[in-house]
């Protein structure tokens, strides 16, 4: 068995690797969903002070201890805020890419399940949001040894169905009802992501898309 959590390897990246990785992250709905779903009631229950200065970021940080609240502890993954991607990072001095949100696998922290969050103003304005699937998971900077991620939109005006509707729409895809919660604001969309030469990254993308609404939220100008 390949044992990808050996320091030797770090450097080498191959398809048994990539293979296992996606192996661990099977079934991100039934494994991951039910935590972010979780962390939002608690935030919608009992509202914390959110930043309106720095509303995306707030709201972000605020939903990770919430989550990790309702983890078992016996998970053989942990959640973290802001955790850096340094296989796709550029030659130094750049910076590495930065998740908002990733389940961080404990048997090889390289391997990550990761999720972007995004404000909407409304429901119609998702073009950041498009942006970050296209530029960030579709080409592989974004999820290199994952063939699955989450995008977060923080919904503050309008409705979750006119959201995924407008996402559709710009993605030119179908968003499916994800199974495991037929009753939440959430969809999934598949794509073929762009895959850089030479790398074993999975080609096949799932991306769910996750609306948190914040009808009383506003960003301060």
């Amino acid at each position: 068995m390949v044992q990808i959590h050996d320091a030797n390897r770090v450097a080498s990246i191959d398809r048994d690797f990539v293979k296992l990785a996606c192996s661990w992250m099977q079934d991100p709905a039934q494994n991951f969903l039910g935590f972010i779903w979780s962390a939002y009631k608690d935030i919608r229950e009992s509202p914390p002070n959110v930043n309106a200065k720095d509303l995306e970021r707030s709201i972000t940080q605020l939903l990770e201890p919430r989550m990790r609240k309702h983890m078992t502890g016996y998970e053989p993954f942990y959640i973290q805020h802001g955790p850096f991607e340094r296989e796709t990072m550029k030659a130094p001095p750049a910076q590495p890419p930065q998740y908002d949100l990733a389940f961080v696998f404990l048997a090889d922290e390289r391997i990550m399940w990761p999720m972007e969050a995004k404000v909407l103003e409304t429901s119609k304005r998702v073009s950041a949001y498009i942006r970050d699937v296209k530029k960030e998971f579709l080409t592989c900077r974004y999820a290199p040894f994952s063939n699955s991620g989450a995008m977060l939109g923080y919904l503050l005006t309008g409705d979750p169905s006119d959201a995924f509707d407008a996402i559709a729409q710009k993605l030119n895809c179908v968003l499916e009802p994800v199974s495991e919660y037929p009753r939440k604001p959430n969809r999934l969309s598949r794509h073929q992501r762009n895959v850089p030469a030479g790398k074993p990254y999975p080609l096949d993308f799932e991306c769910y898309h996750m609306m948190l609404e914040f009808p009383n939220l506003s960003r301060a100008n």
